[in-house]
């Protein structure tokens, strides 16, 4: 076949690889839903533990079901003393780069770490959902010349994270906030992390192995850095009244106004939806709404691009909460991995059940028939 002949998928765009009934999405629409559930009232009304049991068993849990998943985590949030010993001797590394070590080291400590059953899979999932929020706040005490804050057995996923920040538990409202920050970001089809994770899993290798590639593929800053991005941003513009002129500015120079267009979305994120009231409530809880006000003035700002599918999305309004909430810029990519480990995992688990090698071609548009010259003839 010639190269004539061959239609290329620049990024897999719009190619479907597989079937899933985790997460649909309607980027035309603006939907988002787990397992038939709409984010929106996910959100509103439930947790991120009741969340991640949904995801991974496809059905919400009872009472019982819910206190005995809860109950698994949070036995299941310490970290072996050699992991923080490893998180010690590369401390100064980026956040992304100790996670994806640590969790990685983790299957050396793991028995079950070479089992790829569903049931083994699952439990390794459970436990590394509770893992990972500890490594990240253990790496970020022990880069601070502090001891890590031992986990706690009786918080909530949300509010024993904040609490391993500083040791103060956390304000309902703030809790609240966390949980569904980790809420939306549980799962969201077959971007780039979730799709680098199925292929590690299609080689058949373990779920420790699928969730590092996860990690991996996250820390790039096209994937997993927005959030971050958007906090430097909102720091330069400074005050809403200069907001217009900022986006003006960027328009002009053929930059990207961070936090704004999604490779999906071509109507409102609906997770941006949930985290602006959040936003807006803890800046005042706060005493500083400054931050949110910017962030008003650059969706102004931006209005008149709407009509091309350019909203903001759940990036735009994330960063502004964990800067907030004291969290230091360079957490804000790990706090992604954090929410998304129950994700990462049932795509794994679904690419066990009617596995195949993930082998995309390549069209090849280089020479043929070289003739070999020996070195000592080459010019």
């Amino acid at each position: 076949m010639s190269d004539e002949d061959i239609k290329i998928h620049r990024g897999l765009n719009n190619v479907y690889f597989d079937r899933t009934k985790t997460t649909y999405i309607n980027g035309k629409e603006g939907v988002l839903e787990y397992r038939g559930y709409n984010i929106h009232d996910l959100s509103e009304k439930s947790s991120f533990e009741e969340v991640s049991y949904l995801l991974l068993y496809g059905k919400l849990p009872t009472k019982n079901e819910l206190d005995a998943f809860n109950k698994s985590l949070k036995e299941s949030r310490e970290i072996p003393s050699k992991i923080i010993d490893i998180i010690r001797s590369i401390k100064e590394s980026h956040p992304m780069d100790v996670l994806r070590t640590a969790v990685s080291a983790l299957s050396a400590f793991d028995e079950e770490a070479s089992d790829k059953s569903y049931d083994a899979t699952m439990r390794k999932g459970i436990r590394l959902t509770s893992q990972v929020p500890t490594i990240v706040m253990a790496h970020n005490a022990i880069r601070g010349g502090k001891d890590p804050i031992e986990p706690s057995k009786e918080l909530s996923h949300a509010a024993n994270f904040i609490y391993m920040l500083d040791g103060e538990i956390p304000s309902d409202s703030t809790a609240s906030l966390m949980d569904k920050d980790f809420i939306v970001h549980a799962d969201h089809g077959s971007n780039a992390s979730a799709f680098a994770a199925r292929v590690c899993a299609g080689t058949q290798a373990d779920l420790h192995s699928a969730i590092t590639t996860g990690i991996s593929v996250l820390s790039g800053p096209s994937h997993g850095g927005a959030a971050e991005n958007v906090m430097k941003m909102v720091k330069e513009v400074g005050s809403p009244e200069n907001a217009k002129d900022y986006v003006k500015n960027l328009q002009k120079s053929g930059e990207r106004v961070m936090g704004f267009g999604h490779r999906v979305y071509k109507a409102e994120d609906p997770r941006a939806a949930q985290l602006q009231e959040g936003v807006k409530f803890l800046s005042q809880e706060k005493g500083d709404p400054s931050w949110y006000e910017i962030l008003v003035a650059v969706m102004d700002a931006m209005k008149p691009y709407q009509r091309r599918g350019i909203h903001a999305n759940v990036d735009f309004f994330a960063g502004v909460i964990y800067h907030l909430l004291g969290i230091p810029t360079d957490l804000f990519v790990p706090i992604f991995a954090v929410g998304r480990i129950p994700g990462w995992t049932i795509q794994v688990l679904e690419q066990y059940k009617n596995n195949i090698l993930l082998r995309p071609l390549l069209s090849y548009t280089g020479e043929h028939q070289q003739e070999y010259i020996p070195i000592e003839n080459r010019k």
